[in-house]
């Protein structure tokens, strides 16, 4: 049995941390058995970060590295036919979710005050009161520091969230019609695609991204059909 270690669920999605999402949203994908462990503190974890797995004993950290070991180890139904074209094609969507959206989330959620009321409350809020303050500080220091740090929190406001409608826009504009990123069949990379959308569209949080992604009928809807397909 494939153990999945990763945050709660919040605001009912299966997680409020898209990597998270987005293998568990895998294992339901590829069909594999699994059971998740919810952590609040991922300080024990392999990398000091969450989601991580236990697979007969072994220890997999990140997201990428899981779902590469998970192929690996219990066969690739998802991927296994696509050609050298979809698979560069799937690498473009994955950073750009991942590595460049992902930023404009954080910001978002943990850099813009009114916002960071709602993340800071639905995450920590069930720590006891003498201690919340003092973990939420900690918690979005450590967010600023590192958006600083990779450069998206040295932007405007109006900067960042142009920047995240940009990938936005580009997504949506790769789906197109199709039900899935890469056409007629899910492939792996929508775990991803599923995981961060979902994570805009579902939150309480009402800001300039979020509504972006929610201008997207096409995204929206495949959001919807992802769901309806693997979280039933």
């Amino acid at each position: 049995m494939i153990t999945l270690y990763q945050f709660p669920p919040v605001w009912g999605l299966p997680n409020g941390s898209p990597f998270c999402m987005k293998v568990e949203t895998y294992l339901r994908m590829a069909g594999l058995p699994y059971e998740s462990r919810y952590v609040l503190n991922p300080a024990k974890a392999p990398k000091g970060k969450l989601p991580y797995i236990l697979d007969n004993g072994k220890a997999i950290a990140d997201s990428g590295l899981i779902i590469d070991h998970l192929k690996a180890v219990h066969g690739d139904p998802l991927d296994s036919k696509l050609d050298a074209r979809q698979r560069t094609t799937a690498h473009l969507i994955r950073r750009t979710l991942e590595e460049s959206l992902y930023w404009s989330v954080l910001y978002d959620r943990w850099l813009v005050d009114e916002n960071w009321a709602i993340t800071g409350l639905t995450y920590f809020g069930a720590l006891p009161r003498i201690i919340r303050r003092l973990v939420m500080r900690a918690a979005r220091r450590a967010c600023v520091r590192q958006a600083h740090a990779q450069g998206i929190g040295r932007h405007s406001r109006e900067e960042v969230y142009a920047l995240g409608s940009a990938d936005l826009k580009a997504l949506s504009e790769q789906l197109g019609t199709n039900d899935f990123f890469l056409g007629g069949q899910p492939s792996s990379v929508d775990a991803s695609a599923y995981a961060f959308i979902a994570n805009l569209l579902w939150t309480p949080i009402d800001s300039p991204l979020t509504r972006a992604a929610r201008g997207h009928g096409n995204l929206v809807a495949y959001a919807e059909r992802m769901k309806a397909r693997y979280f039933r």
